[in-house]
């Protein structure tokens, strides 16, 4: 007899909600009704361990078959199966969890063994997205009655006694037709079918089978093969891997099977460079698998890429990019987390903030940070391939925060220097430092070349320090985060005094100055508009001229904000240096004595050519080019006249 009946909840609506709000994906049906299967083998395998009427086997199995001419998908399972209470409970009460239940009545030391997935009671209806009815034939090994259930999605179902003689639950869904863009004839193909399993039930226990159509040669009555012949047969394939890599003994698993694994799983063609493998049981739970590639992606610093990791829940895929588990200077890495212990929202399609991700993120970034640690000092070869491909996302890392992981950080950056052909850390820079030398010198230029034959690096190639090339966008701001390294502070060569000379230089440098207070001062008046100053330098020796910057911004910072939408009036303090020893300087003395009006023609040709030097943008190319030749005229008639 057929019994027809009004969901408990009252609810149409609800049950609206549950469809049409809750899942945002349509295709995880075939996830949530896969995992109830295998929760209902769990249950089943479970109770038959201490109930000795039940039959004790390992022949579990989830199956799927499509029926084309019905649009029907069939999901069986040889698990727990309900009886008429359990199907009114549990399928006609919205939001009541039979796997919850039954959690909360297993104690003690069977708790280890459980994996159940379900706990909210709602995965279920994800069928209503897809189907235009859902009918449930069920048989529970408590029960002499098997019964079948059948809804619309709408306000109510029924209920009626069927034959069936194996325990279990076989769910049919009849497929919409499709409609405002949604393509439900999908979910009727093999190849949809086998890439949603691999997808998000790739790792469930027990074989997810399904019959396929398969191609082989046609044999004649002899069973030998007809040469040119084929004929069509089904073959019931496994379309799940069940024991998935993380869960394999570490012992057992060789690099070869982590590199099949990494690109399988990830798309990648090159090998990785390091995994970190992570098994932590205590009051947090949870297992790892973290990949840092050997190449870095194409889009990896474009708006379209996603972080994250791929998050699994007792084996079922819940998340491809968890972007709480990574850190953004780490946004390179790939890898999984699975864990039994994350809060999950009620679609378990987005987690819940909650101390346990927290937790699990810290964890993850202080053992990549370890493994980077310990290769740049076991293996620097390894590390230096590291630092080329992801080196500028730890430099980020520095400056992120206002400078929260530069202690974290600090010890794993490396350098260009000038005096050295290889790459560097801040700690051998400091220890190779002469015992004169009080700060960490650096120079900002497009190379380590540019660098080199730069005016301000006269008097340091002097002294013989070396100097750190920085040649990122990023490594001034990351340079001003750290301030300081082991209490020697950082010096920028192209900035403010580099108080490098002795005092008699210095005394010398300054009663110069004194003599020429108004040239000086005259070059600074015609200059006002671009210098803030004009003085004599410290730091050339054979160089005439160069441009330094104030305190604060210097010229590679106001590049790089100038890039940024919405900053284009930052400016740097520009001070022009002239060297006091150079032939140049002598010329403009006796030009500002003996020939005055020509002094702003030199003094912006001087300028403009510290600007060049220093590969900033002439304001007025043609006015410059213009006072060269007028110079250049002038200087040859007066070649003439003395001849």
């Amino acid at each position: 007899m057929k019994e027809t009946m009004e969901f408990k909840t009252e609810s149409k609506r609800l049950l609206e909600l549950m469809i049409n709000s809750i899942y945002t994906n349509k295709e995880i049906f075939l996830r949530e009704l896969i995992s109830n299967a295998s929760d209902a083998i769990d249950r089943y395998h479970l109770l038959s361990l201490s109930d000795e009427s039940l039959e004790k086997t390992n022949d579990y199995e989830i199956h799927l078959e499509v029926d084309k001419k019905r649009r029907q998908l069939t999901i069986t399972d040889n698990g727990i199966g309900m009886t008429r209470q359990e199907l009114l409970d549990n399928l006609g009460t919205i939001a009541k969890s039979g796997t919850l239940e039954f959690l909360k009545n297993v104690k003690g030391k069977e708790m280890k063994d459980i994996d159940l997935i379900g706990q909210f009671g709602v995965g279920f209806y994800s069928a209503f997205m897809v189907s235009k009815k859902v009918q449930v034939i069920t048989k529970s090994p408590f029960s002499e009655q098997a019964y079948k259930w059948v809804s619309d999605g709408e306000s109510d179902y029924t209920i009626e006694e069927v034959d069936k003689k194996d325990r279990g639950t076989e769910i049919t869904l009849t497929f919409r037709k499709n409609e405002d863009g949604d393509q439900y004839d999908d979910f009727l193909e093999t190849y949809k079918i086998r890439s949603l399993v691999k997808k998000y039930s790739d790792y469930v226990r027990y074989p997810i089978t399904m019959e396929v159509e398969t191609h082989q040669p046609k044999k004649d009555d002899e069973g030998k093969d007809i040469e040119g012949k084929t004929e069509t047969v089904l073959k019931n394939e496994t379309l799940n891997s069940m024991l998935p890599i993380w869960n394999k003994n570490k012992s057992e698993v060789t690099d070869q099977e982590l590199q099949d694994f990494y690109k399988s799983q990830y798309f990648d063609y090159s090998d990785f460079l390091f995994h970190i493998w992570t098994d932590v049981e205590g009051a947090l739970t949870y297992k790892s698998l973290v990949f840092i590639p050997g190449k870095a992606p194409y889009n990896l610093y474009s708006e379209k890429f996603e972080k994250g990791l791929q998050l699994y829940a007792k084996g079922v895929f819940v998340m491809d990019k968890c972007k709480e588990l990574v850190p953004d200077y780490l946004r390179f890495i790939r890898g999984l987390v699975v864990s039994p212990d994350l809060s999950l929202n009620i679609s378990r399609e987005i987690l819940q903030h909650n101390r346990q991700l927290t937790k699990i993120s810290q964890n993850l970034e202080k053992k990549i940070l370890n493994e980077l640690e310990k290769t740049l000092k076991n293996d620097r070869e390894k590390y230096i391939k590291f630092w080329k491909e992801f080196g500028v996302n730890l430099k980020y890392g520095v400056y992120d925060n206002f400078g929260e992981k530069k202690d974290l950080l600090k010890d794993l950056l490396l350098f260009e220097t000038t005096n050295k052909d290889d790459l560097i850390t801040l700690k051998e820079y400091v220890d190779a430092m002469p015992k004169d030398q009080e700060a960490i010198y650096y120079g900002s230029a497009a190379s380590k070349d540019a660098i080199k034959v730069t005016p301000q690096m006269d008097l340091i190639k002097q002294k013989g320090y070396d100097v750190l090339v920085l040649t990122d966008d990023v490594d001034e701001f990351m340079i001003q985060m750290l301030q300081e390294y082991e209490k020697h502070t950082f010096k920028s060569i192209n900035q403010g005094d580099l108080n490098i000379i002795d005092e008699n230089e210095k005394k010398t440098v300054e009663e110069l100055e004194t003599q020429n207070k108004t040239l000086l001062e005259a070059l600074k008046e015609i200059l006002a508009s671009e210098v803030k100053d004009v003085k004599l330098s410290t730091r050339l020796t054979d160089s005439p001229v160069c441009l330094v910057s104030g305190e604060g911004l210097s010229f590679e910072m106001e590049k790089v904000i100038r890039q940024l939408p919405g900053e284009k009036e930052v400016k740097a303090e520009k001070i022009l240096e002239i060297n006091p020893k150079h032939d140049l300087f002598k010329a403009i003395h006796k030009i500002h004595t003996e020939q005055s009006d020509n002094l702003a023609d030199y003094a912006w040709i001087l300028y403009n050519q510290a600007l060049l030097i220093e590969g900033l943008p002439l304001k007025d190319p043609v006015d410059f080019a213009n006072k060269m030749v007028r110079l250049m005229v002038k200087s040859a008639q007066l070649e003439n006249a003395n001849e």
